[in-house]
């Protein structure tokens, strides 16, 4: 059987490319082995995501059993390789009656999306930084040609800045914000509209202490709420006092990492979830 494009016309391998650079989470399907007659040949492959389907193992039941498997694994967030074993004449009932074995790759995608306010010397080298670490990174700046020179990085999204609330509203919730424009009225623009979202992961600011004291003047004069205005930080990162936009940049990646990436902790075992408690583990201790 010739492999046919899902819906959006795309072969698999462009699809792929497509999810993997724009973050977005998918399974891609190999057909391992097969053992009899089946409908396509080991190595064929398809793509899957929650709403889109590229390229084709065959199509039938078998084909619907293994998109539901792969949905499944998407929706419980399980991440890795798993096996899927397909007796086309009973699991699947098909009249074909072969067997086949099919590889499940999950990839979850970039669970972290950063809205980078700023092409000035900073925000390039923060977008520079930050771009091997395949953060989805939506970048904003109001000025004409701000993005010239910044080099392509398929994981960076440039957009013009036209309204600042307009721009906060289409955030992708749990986004971490950085807000280094080139203007402090645009930067308390931004954070006044970051400050109204309740479902982003966290809100930085460039800029000193006293331009920060400035702000929060402001925002407490405009009624908004002690708790939301201890939301953000500023300064942004520690640099050691090198305020080369390099070193600034580095610190504020820094700081943002272990707010994106939480370390769990490891250091304390709960031995009863293992189903012994203390006084057991002394009496089997020599």
């Amino acid at each position: 059987m010739t492999a046919h494009a899902g819906p959006d016309k795309q072969p698999w391998y462009l699809a792929l490319a497509r999810l993997k650079a724009a973050g977005q989470p998918f399974v891609l399907a190999t057909q391992v082995t097969s053992l009899g007659s089946t409908p396509r040949e080991p190595g064929a492959k398809m793509v899957i995501t929650p709403d889109s389907l590229h390229d084709t193992l065959g199509g039938g039941t078998f084909e619907w059993q293994l998109i539901a498997s792969a949905r499944e694994r998407l929706a419980q967030g399980q991440a890795g390789m798993s096996l899927e074993a397909f007796p086309l004449g009973g699991r699947s009932g098909q009249c074909c009656g072969g067997f086949v074995n099919v590889l499940l790759e999950t990839d979850l995608g970039s669970m972290t999306r950063l809205a980078l306010f700023g092409a000035g010397h900073v925000g390039r080298a923060i977008a520079e930084l930050a771009a091997p670490l395949e953060w989805r990174i939506d970048w904003f700046d109001s000025r004409d040609a701000a993005f010239e020179g910044t080099g392509a990085h398929a994981c960076v999204h440039q957009h013009r800045l036209n309204d600042p609330s307009e721009a906060v509203a289409g955030l992708a919730p749990h986004s971490h914000a950085l807000v280094l424009t080139h203007d402090h009225g645009e930067d308390y623009a931004l954070v006044a509209a970051l400050l109204e979202r309740d479902d982003l992961a966290s809100i930085g600011l460039i800029g000193s202490r006293s331009k920060w004291a400035s702000f929060r003047g402001r925002l407490e004069r405009a009624g908004v709420a002690a708790s939301r205005i201890d939301r953000v930080r500023c300064p942004i990162g520690d640099s050691g006092g090198n305020k080369t936009p390099h070193a600034v940049a580095l610190a504020a990646l820094a700081e943002l990492l272990p707010l994106a990436h939480p370390r769990r902790d490891t250091t304390k075992r709960d031995d009863t979830s293992r189903g012994v408690d203390s006084a057991t583990l002394k009496r089997l201790m020599p």
